[in-house]
């Protein structure tokens, strides 16, 4: 398995790669003790980032909101070349950069790479499609907006809601997760973005409801303008999902999983799925 990992870890102004089995943080970490950091999930395609400059803007602005010193885009860069050395080309990864707030006041952040190969689950579900169940996040959807100290739309290491929504859907035999508003409005997924097709247009959640801004669905809106299908940001509701056309859960790696489960009842996409996975093709 060693074999088909890379770790690169930033140190002295440098990129250092180091044995995947290899320390590269302190206990004392504040990203582990803490989950005080951000991170991004960037997909490698024959040995390239096609997508990285929106991840890295995504990081600059997640790193912000956390008050956390980001090393820049070329210190990133330099860390995803490093462990894309000798990454065979024909090998889809998933390139993970980390960021902390390492030792704490004083100290350096903690800054690195991490790249696998994508795991067999993620093309499965890409390839197949997913079953889902709707969950309450137990907030307003306009609550976060005006509460930066939760952190609305960084994407932060305090993972632990979303992996633990997770692990209930697959409890229930489900693969996936749509969350909600108190008052029943459409959020995002633990590790995705909702998209759905209704009435000639595409749809997505707004950002003012807190989610993280989507670098796929922001791919797949521009794109798909350019292609003549409609967009708009809507506060919908699960009932809407059930209506739509069709259902996706976007993100970098897995790009457009299609629904065709939600909360047990077995939905369709209208042949729309291949016109989506072709947007996001290039």
């Amino acid at each position: 398995m060693s074999d088909q990992r890379r770790v690169a870890v930033w140190r002295d102004g440098a990129a250092v790669p180091v044995p995947a089995d290899e320390p590269v943080v302190t206990a004392f970490d504040q990203g582990l003790g803490r989950g005080d950091g951000v991170f991004e999930s960037v997909a490698v395609l024959h040995r390239g980032t096609p997508h990285l400059d929106a991840h890295l803007a995504r990081m600059a602005t997640s790193a912000q909101l956390l008050e956390l010193l980001d090393p820049g885009p070329a210190a990133w860069r330099a860390l995803v070349d490093a462990v894309l050395a000798d990454w065979p080309d024909d090998v889809e990864g998933v390139c993970r950069l980390f960021l902390t707030r390492g030792l704490g006041e004083g100290f350096p952040p903690t800054a690195l790479a991490l790249l696998s190969p994508v795991p067999a689950e993620t093309v499965r579900q890409r390839t197949e499609g997913i079953a889902v169940v709707s969950l309450g996040l137990g907030v307003p959807a306009d609550f976060r907006s005006r509460a930066p100290w939760l952190l609305g739309g960084a994407k932060t290491l305090s993972y632990a809601v979303n992996m633990a929504a997770l692990r209930h859907a697959h409890a229930v035999g489900a693969d996936d997760v749509v969350l909600t508003s108190l008052e029943g409005r459409l959020l995002e997924g633990p590790t995705s973005t909702v998209v759905w097709a209704a009435d000639g247009t595409l749809h997505t959640p707004p950002l003012e409801t807190g989610i993280l801004p989507g670098t796929t669905v922001a791919r797949l809106f521009e794109r798909a303008a350019d292609d003549g299908w409609p967009t708009v940001w809507t506060h919908g509701t699960v009932d809407d999902l059930h209506a739509a056309d069709a259902v996706w859960l976007l993100s970098g790696v897995r790009s457009a999983a299609v629904v065709h489960t939600l909360d047990g009842v077995a939905r369709s996409d209208a042949g729309l799925t291949a016109r989506v996975r072709a947007l996001l093709a290039h």
